[in-house]
């Protein structure tokens, strides 16, 4: 059976962290929903870490069912969250309704994500009644980067701060079952952890969070364009990685590789035959 989205604000009043992680394939999705991750987030950071794009405005929708897909695929036990891309959400409520129906009647989630706080709220509210759990996501939110000048760190100031705190409510209110909070002043998320009933779930937001996000292949030292201050590599698997493709390549150019083990026999009347055929 598959956690739901009650079971992850249960866990909020049980006083239970919650871990979850970004996956974007099939390989890597098992393998966490194996190790006993509850929540996937198929991130829209997969533009990124996957595609190769500059950032995640670019990501379409398409983009997004197929690696959805994918990570269903690879799951059995963890709750799975479909990142709503750029520009799927913004333009009216019924752009919002279709897509988030696409993650879960196309890519098999369970769940979707939305970027921003008052300004998304009656778009979560129709979502959520139409029968789909929505985590909301304020504080630095990467398809706004354009307009907050970069990823920077958000709600230092009073005015940015009490922004955040409405969002976090509104969010509530409209019936988002947690609350994604990226890149907030430790202090700023924790009053926002004790003043909502709902979750949430910080990545660079510190240790008062209800739970944490990372991306996997920040966990795991496999993205290697940058290292954000939030990650920590529980392993350098880029290091490993290019090692073993290393010597790989030196083992296939001396001929090293593939051995008898690698390699398969065939009886010897059979080889006789076909060449004495030819």
């Amino acid at each position: 059976m598959r956690i739901t989205a009650s079971q992850i604000k249960e866990m909020k009043k049980q006083g239970e962290k919650i871990a979850m992680v970004t996956a974007y394939d099939y390989s890597m999705a098992k393998l966490v929903d194996e190790a006993g991750m509850p929540i996937i987030l198929v991130g829209d950071s997969l533009g990124m870490v996957v595609l190769g794009y500059e950032s995640t405005i670019p990501v379409t929708m398409d983009e997004m069912i197929h690696h959805t897909k994918a990570v269903v695929r690879g799951t059995k036990h963890a709750l799975i969250i479909g990142d709503m891309p750029f520009m799927t959400y913004h333009i009216s409520i019924e752009d919002a309704l279709r897509n988030a129906a696409r993650f879960i009647q196309e890519g098999g989630a369970q769940a979707v994500k939305l970027e921003g706080g008052e300004t998304v709220a009656e778009k979560v509210s129709r979502i959520v009644a139409a029968g789909i759990p929505v985590q909301g996501h304020i504080g630095l939110t990467p398809q706004s980067i354009h307009q907050l000048g970069g990823y920077k760190v958000q709600g230092k100031t009073a005015e940015v701060a009490a922004r955040l705190l409405n969002d976090a409510k509104a969010l509530e209110n409209a019936g988002a079952f947690s609350i994604v909070l990226e890149c907030v002043p430790t202090p700023l998320a924790k009053l926002i952890t004790e003043r909502v009933s709902v979750p949430t779930i910080g990545i660079g937001a510190g240790k008062h969070c209800d739970g944490q996000v990372q991306v996997i292949n920040d966990l795991l030292g496999m993205y290697t364009d940058f290292v954000p201050k939030h990650a920590k590599q529980y392993a350098k698997l880029s290091e490993s990685i290019s090692i073993s493709v290393s010597d790989y390549i030196s083992e296939v150019r001396s001929g090293k590789f593939p051995t008898s083990k690698q390699s398969y026999e065939m009886d010897e009347a059979v080889l006789a035959q076909i060449e004495a055929q030819q």
